[in-house]
């Protein structure tokens, strides 16, 4: 992110997504939920979905007692985009690093897509996206996998199986 242009609110978010991590790192669940709306989305790396602070907080404490215990969340924040001035995606990338780890996976990191709401009481968390990184490269056109698709499809088509084209 670039550091010479920093707003308040750029300030003011990054200090969310650092109270993120610290809230995680000292396994407390009521504050971790109290950085989220109300009615906020939270979608782990998972897939699975929670809707609503109270969720968010009763999984947490859950994890932070149970499987997660003693775990810390370490972090970057990669950018802040505003789509108007009351909302701000930020990008981060984060992992957990279990109390018998040393240093983070590669295969544990992960990235953040946050939605943020200004609110009265500040920045708030209103929708979280958590995605492990695990880049797969596109194939190009004329590659092996690409002409086998390819094969495929067309071997569907003239069996006339599969989805049906208009």
């Amino acid at each position: 992110m670039n550091q010479t242009r920093r707003t308040t609110d750029d300030i003011a978010i990054e200090e969310v997504f650092q109270q993120l991590q610290r809230t995680w790192t000292a396994n407390d669940a009521p504050a971790f939920g109290a950085l989220f709306t109300e009615d906020s989305d939270y979608v782990s790396y998972d897939g699975t979905r929670a809707i609503g602070r109270e969720q968010h907080q009763h999984n947490h404490d859950q994890l932070f007692r149970g499987v997660l215990a003693g775990s810390a969340l370490t972090g970057e924040l990669e950018s802040i985009r505003y789509i108007t001035p009351d909302v701000a995606i930020l990008y981060g990338t984060a992992s957990v690093l279990m109390p018998w780890r040393s240093r983070l996976p590669k295969r544990r990191l992960s990235r953040q897509t946050v939605v943020l709401l200004r609110t009265e009481n500040g920045w708030k968390i209103t929708a979280i996206h958590n995605a492990r990184v695990r880049p797969v490269t596109v194939p190009e056109p004329k590659s092996f996998p690409s002409k086998m698709s390819q094969l495929m499809a067309r071997i569907a088509r003239t069996l006339g199986l599969g989805r049906r084209t208009a």
